[in-house]
C-alpha cells in the first residue's frame, strides 16, 4: 500500500512546488548530519579533547532524544507551528555550532554542544511530522521526500571528506556552520502547511498515544529493529579496519549501504505490502544481516551486508511512516513523531552502551545480540499486525 493519503484536492503546481522545496530542506539536514557525523569527532580531538571527554561528548545526542526533543515537538504542535520550529532549530543550530567553534576547553565545548543539540535533534521529527502532513494533504509519498536527505548525507559526508584533506582539522566546525546555515536558509523556502480539516479540532494534547496499545507497538518494533543498527554504527568500520580495509573501502561500503536506501526510497510508491509487512520484512532481513555480520563476511558477503542496508532500514522506516501516518491523528502528528524519536533514542542509545562490553568479550559476536533485538522488534509486528488491518484514523475526523 503506498504511502499517501489524499485527503483533500489541491493543485499539482502547489503539490510539486512542496515536494521540492521539502526535498531542499531534506537535503540540507541530512548534509548537516553528514558532515557532523564523521568528522565532529575528528574537531574535538584536533582542538586537545581526551578520549574520555569526545566519548561523554558524542553522547549528548542520544540523551536529548528523550529527555528535551518530545517537548520540543510537543510544543510545537501545541501552536500549530511546525514551519516556524523548523525555522528555528535550524537557525539555533548553525549559530550553535557557530558558537562552538570559539570554544576549546572541555567544559564549555560541552556545554554548548548540549544547548545545541536540544534544539537540534528535535529537526528530523519535527521535518517528519511537516512531511507527513504533506503526504496527507497532497496525496505526496514520504519515501520519494526522504531519498534527498540520504543522498544529501553521502554528498555532505563526501564533501567534507574532501576538504579534511586540504583544511586543517582544527577548522573543519566551520564546515559544518556553513552546512548548518544553508539548512537555515532552504527553511525560508518551506510552503505553509493546509489547515486541517475543521472537524480535526485545535492541536490537542497527545499523550493519549501513550495509552494506545497500536501506537506503542509501532514504536517499539520500529526502535527495535532500528536499534539494531548500533553496533554497525559503532563497530564497522574498527572490525573492517582490523580485516585490513582501506579507508576507502570502509568509507565506500557505507555508501553502499545508503545507496541501498535511496533505492528503496525511490521504489516506495510501487509497494503494495501492507506498512506492517514492510517493518516485518525489514526485520527479518535484519536477523539475516547481522547473523551473517557475525561470521566476519568478505568480499561478496560485505557487499551482500551492505546492500541489505535498504531493506534493515530504508524498508522498515517506510513501514514505520506508513503505519504513523495511519495510526496517529493529523493534529498530533508532531507529538507522535517526538516519542517515536524518543523510543529510538532510548532503545538505540542503550544497545549502543551495552554493545561495548559485549564487543570488548565477543568481538563480533555483538552482531548476534543485535539479530535478537531485530526478530524482537519482527515479532512484535507480526502478532500486532491484525490491529493495523482494520481502519486507519480519518485525518479528516481527527482520530
Amino acid at each position: 500500500m503506498p504511502l499517501s493519503r489524499q485527503i483533500s484536492t489541491t493543485s499539482p503546481v502547489l503539490s510539486r512546488r512542496f515536494a521540492g522545496r521539502l526535498g531542499l530542506f531534506y537535503g540540507a539536514v541530512f548534509a548537516l548530519s553528514g558532515t557532523h557525523l564523521p568528522f565532529f569527532p575528528v574537531w574535538l580531538r584536533a582542538i586537545g579533547l581526551d578520549a574520555a571527554w569526545i566519548g561523554v561528548i558524542i553522547a549528548v545526542p542520544a540523551v536529548t532524544r528523550f529527555t528535551v526533543l518530545p517537548l520540543i515537538t510537543a510544543g510545537a504542535e501545541r501552536r500549530q507551528a511546525l514551519r516556524a520550529a523548523m525555522r528555528l532549530v535550524t537557525f539555533a543550530t548553525a549559530s550553535g555550532f557557530a558558537v562552538l567553534a570559539f570554544q576549546h576547553d572541555a567544559w564549555p565545548v560541552f556545554l554548548v554542544y548540549v544547548a545545541t543539540c536540544c534544539l537540534w535533534t528535535p529537526l528530523v521529527p519535527l521535518t517528519d511530522a511537516y512531511a507527513l502532513r504533506g503526504v496527507m494533504s497532497y496525496g505526496l509519498n514520504y519515501g520519494r521526500l526522504r531519498l534527498w536527505g540520504s543522498a544529501a548525507f553521502i554528498v555532505g559526508t563526501l564533501l567534507c571528506g574532501g576538504l579534511a584533506d586540504v583544511v586543517a582539522a582544527t577548522e573543519l566546525i566551520w564546515i559544518i556552520v556553513s552546512v548548518g546555515l544553508l539548512g537555515a536558509a532552504s527553511g525560508l523556502l518551506l510552503q505553509r502547511l493546509p489547515p486541517l480539516p475543521r472537524s480535526a479540532g485545535p492541536a490537542q494534547d497527545g499523550r493519549h498515544l501513550l495509552s494506545d496499545p497500536g501506537f506503542l507497538c509501532v514504536i517499539m518494533a520500529s526502535a527495535l529493529i532500528q536499534g539494531s543498527h548500533a553496533a554497525y554504527y559503532t563497530f564497522s568500520a574498527i572490525e573492517w579496519k582490523a580485516q585490513g580495509l582501506s579507508g576507502l573501502t570502509i568509507a565506500w561500503l557505507w555508501t553502499m549501504g545508503v545507496l541501498a536506501e535511496i533505492l528503496v526510497f525511490a521504489l516506495s510508491p510501487r509497494f503494495t505490502l501492507a506498512p506492517s509487512t514492510l517493518v516485518v520484512i525489514g526485520a527479518i532481513a535484519a536477523v539475516l544481516r547481522w547473523t551473517l555480520t557475525a561470521t566476519e563476511p568478505h568480499a561478496l558477503g560485505l557487499t551482500v551486508v551492505q546492500i541489505s542496508h535498504g531493506f534493515t532500514f530504508g524498508l522498515t522506516l517506510v513501514g514505520t511512516m506508513g503505519l504513523l501516518v495511519r495510526q496517529v491523528p493529523a493534529h498530533v502528528t508532531a507529538r507522535g513523531q517526538g516519542y517515536y524519536s524518543a523510543a529510538s533514542g532510548i532503545v538505540g542509545s542503550a544497545a549502543s552502551a551495552l554493545s561495548g562490553p559485549i564487543y570488548a568479550q565477543y568481538g563480533p559476536g555483538v552482531y548476534l545480540v543485535m539479530a535478537a533485538m531485530a526478530g524482537l522488534g519482527g515479532l512484535l509486528m507480526w502478532t500486532a499486525r491484525n490491529r493495523f488491518a482494520g481502519h486507519p484514523h480519518s485525518a479528516a475526523s481527527g482520530g
